[in-house]
């Protein structure tokens, strides 16, 4: 038998997993790698289940490493490649049944691999992307969050905007890769509900009421460890994600320790380990009523942070652990 290791399933672009792997090799904690959009002859597997052997067992190889799917002890599920790209050569439906059976095969096989300690499981994540279950759970929990209308129906948009007034749009997901590879974002901003028309019908909107704010914090909570920073755009922007982020104003600051019950809370509802939490602060941020939930990212970005350095720490003390035989499972 090999020693328990650490799968990390990410794209060979992701900077962010890159501080992880460099910190999990300082400690000689075995770590394999792969994408697997890379399935073909660059990342080949074979995985066996059956009478007497009731998980999912075999080998998984790519250039760089060779994996026992027996002794992984835990996946770092970060952000792989798509599948569809390994298959944009092909003709649509073909391309399209050719990422079905990939996902479903080598996914279901790497989604479902006995004992492993998922940081996060991509089902998790799935769960956890819906706006509507994100502001649901936080309202359950406690928090406060802004009021919200997802419609289609251009007089109850108007309506809402009369009663809640100013408003902000947002999207529920960033903008589609176009034609050539590239992709965007519509940032949250606000709008005026004499523009809203007909058009709205076409799809689904989310409108929330703008909430007079004072500040922006992301808390960043990696098993236990909660790591939080105020965010300041120097032009004062309503959504500081829309600029240079290089230019963005931090300070650490306090998490109220009823906030932060709530976050591990949160975090336990969807069966996750880390995430990403925004919010907005209508005070000084010493009181929990000053914060107001307005979403979590359960696959978030955190390297560009101040606080990377312990944040990088604090993943790599959680997935150590687990080839330790302590993990939580």
């Amino acid at each position: 038998m090999t020693a328990p290791l650490i799968l990390v399933i990410t794209s060979l672009e992701d900077v962010t997993a890159d501080r992880v792997i460099v910190a999990l090799n300082k400690r000689d904690v075995p770590v394999a790698r792969l994408d697997p959009a890379d399935i073909g002859p660059d990342l080949v597997f074979g995985a066996r289940i059956g009478p007497g052997a009731p998980v999912w067992g075999g080998r998984l190889r790519t250039a760089s490493c060779e994996v026992e799917l027996g002794e992984v002890a835990a996946v770092y599920y970060r952000r792989p490649t798509p599948y569809s790209a390994r298959y944009l050569h092909l003709p649509a439906q073909q391309r399209d049944f050719a990422s079905a059976e990939a996902r479903h095969g080598l996914g279901g096989v790497l989604n479902h691999l006995h004992g492993a300690f998922y940081v996060n499981h991509p089902g998790a994540i799935t769960a956890a992307d819906f706006k509507p279950a994100q502001l649901q759970q936080a309202a359950q929990l406690g928090l406060e969050i802004p009021s919200t209308l997802v419609t289609n129906d251009v007089k109850q948009a108007r309506a809402f905007a009369a009663d809640h007034g100013p408003v902000i749009y947002k999207t529920f997901r960033g903008l589609p890769r176009d034609e050539n590879g590239h992709s965007g974002a519509i940032w949250a901003q606000r709008v005026d509900a004499d523009t809203f028309d007909d058009t709205l019908s076409v799809t689904a909107h989310l409108f929330q009421a703008e909430i007079p704010k004072t500040g922006d914090v992301r808390v960043t909570v990696v098993g236990r460890r909660v790591f939080a920073q105020q965010i300041a755009a120097p032009d004062g922007a309503l959504d500081w994600r829309r600029g240079d982020w290089d230019a963005l104003l931090h300070a650490p600051i306090a998490v109220p320790a009823p906030i932060e019950a709530t976050l591990h809370s949160y975090l336990a509802a969807f069966g996750l380990v880390f995430g990403c939490f925004d919010f907005a602060l209508t005070g000084d941020g010493r009181e929990p009523e000053d914060w107001v939930f307005i979403e979590c990212n359960p696959n978030g970005q955190w390297g560009w942070l101040p606080d990377a350095d312990d944040i990088t720490t604090a993943f790599a003390d959680i997935l150590s652990t687990s080839t330790e035989g302590d993990g939580v499972r």
